[in-house]
């Protein structure tokens, strides 16, 4: 056995004795964590770049801003640029992702819908947290056939404080009516888990999406899983 095995099942008898069999809502995040979209958001990105005249940051940099809002990221890449620049970047980035993804439209990762679908049978509710704007997240979820499992969205501009501020969370809370201790957050990218954590929910990262095993334990999640399909396993 090696020690990520070893690591991963040790997390799992910790997440099981925190109450997870009274797990009533997850929380998921979409880029990184349900849709493989790394590849259409840095080509984006980078067409955005080069439009604007900006130099043009790599892979890893640009994979790095995943789970930002487009303004979040865009000052995060250029954090010279004036507040109307990183605007215009943000909305020509909508124009460029739109394009794209008629050419190289986004999938949802292996294992994704079979676990959705038993969640769903489980009885347990499920909603999105994520930064990309309510819209898109409808139109990706809906040409993935996954719509009909979520039972509410929020998007970056349904929130006043996006991740990791807890809003995104607190919000779905309120309007499902369910408790911090009965909930779990599920991303790829430390702002998730941060996001969780400062609203009172239970947190799993995946490590198949943006960010590495090392960076989400580090913000703090309570386990991590390599593969989606290990989720209702845990609960």
């Amino acid at each position: 056995m090696n020690k990520d095995t070893k690591n991963y099942g040790y997390l799992c008898m910790a997440f099981k004795s925190t109450g997870m069999k009274d797990i009533r809502l997850i929380i998921f995040d979409f880029d990184g964590t349900l849709g493989d979209t790394r590849r259409n958001i840095v080509l984006t990105l980078q067409e955005t770049m080069r439009q604007a005249g900006l130099p043009v940051r790599d892979e890893s940099a640009c994979a790095a801003t995943i789970g930002l809002t487009l303004e979040d990221g865009f000052s995060t890449l250029f954090p010279d640029l004036s507040a109307e620049a990183v605007a215009a970047c943000a909305a020509s980035y909508r124009i460029i992702f739109e394009k794209n993804r008629k050419r190289m439209a986004p999938q949802a990762f292996p294992g994704v819908r079979e676990t959705l679908s038993e969640l769903h049978k489980r009885g347990i509710r499920m909603s999105i947290a994520s930064s990309r704007s309510s819209r898109s997240l409808h139109e990706l979820m809906e040409e993935m056939g996954l719509e009909g499992y979520i039972d509410y969205f929020v998007g970056a501009h349904d929130v006043t404080h996006p991740k990791p501020d807890p809003e995104p969370v607190l919000k779905t809370l309120k309007s499902l009516d369910v408790r911090p201790e009965n909930a779990l957050v599920v991303g790829d990218m430390p702002v998730d888990i941060l996001m969780g954590s400062n609203a009172g929910t239970h947190t799993c990262g995946v490590t198949y999406g943006n960010a590495t095993r090392a960076q989400l334990s580090a913000a703090g999640a309570d386990v991590l899983i390599n593969d989606i399909a290990e989720l209702p396993g845990l609960l």
